[in-house]
């Protein structure tokens, strides 16, 4: 199935998504890595408020190229990054937030549980930088600048960011696992 999404997402909106469906997204989305997670987590820890709202929303594991104009932000370039450094802290997050959409490339570990009835992942294919660049109609604010330009928390208007493909859905179902599974059982048997 093909769906088309708006931010910030509902509950309902994952949860009728199913592994290998195909996601567009307009609206809000947020980059944030390994450090802007930390922060996230440090903020909680210290009973802070977050400068930026997490629920329903959609964050992209991106370390985007920026270029500063007149107008604002440019984006370069915004291709996805590795999804798998995040996956220690994200449990962690999904307990504190209602963030309803992972995107990023190659997958998450042991999120699987953690995404149960609440997120969904979202792979965007490597390399394609340019394509998700298109789809970034604005900068709508910088958070955390001090991290520098690929780990702050870059808050972007897209719209029909995709095809994105639903990795890992909230019926507790690993598109990457069932994959791995695959292959190794493929492997066994050419030993």
């Amino acid at each position: 199935m093909e769906y088309r999404l708006r931010t910030p997402l509902k509950k309902e909106d994952i949860l009728k998504l199913n592994t290998g469906d195909i996601v567009y997204l307009s609206g809000t989305v947020l980059t944030a890595r390994d450090e802007a997670y930390a922060r996230i987590l440090e903020m909680a820890k210290e009973k802070k408020e977050l400068p930026f709202d997490l629920e329903g929303s959609v964050i992209y594991h991106c370390g985007p190229l920026m270029r500063e104009n007149a107008q604002g932000w440019e984006v370069v370039a915004a291709g996805p990054t590795t999804s798998a450094r995040m996956s220690k802290m994200t449990p962690k997050i999904l307990e504190l937030h209602q963030i309803r959409a992972f995107v990023g490339k190659g997958g998450m570990d042991n999120v699987r549980e953690a995404m149960a009835k609440k997120a969904v992942y979202l792979a965007f294919t490597g390399g394609c930088a340019a394509l998700a660049a298109m789809a970034i109609e604005k900068v709508t604010r910088l958070h955390w600048p001090d991290l520098g330009m690929p780990e702050a928390v870059w808050e972007l208007e897209v719209k029909d960011f995709g095809p994105l493909v639903v990795g890992i859905d909230s019926h507790n179902k690993d598109m990457f696992l069932d994959v791995r599974k695959k292959a190794n059982e493929a492997y066994s048997i050419i030993e």
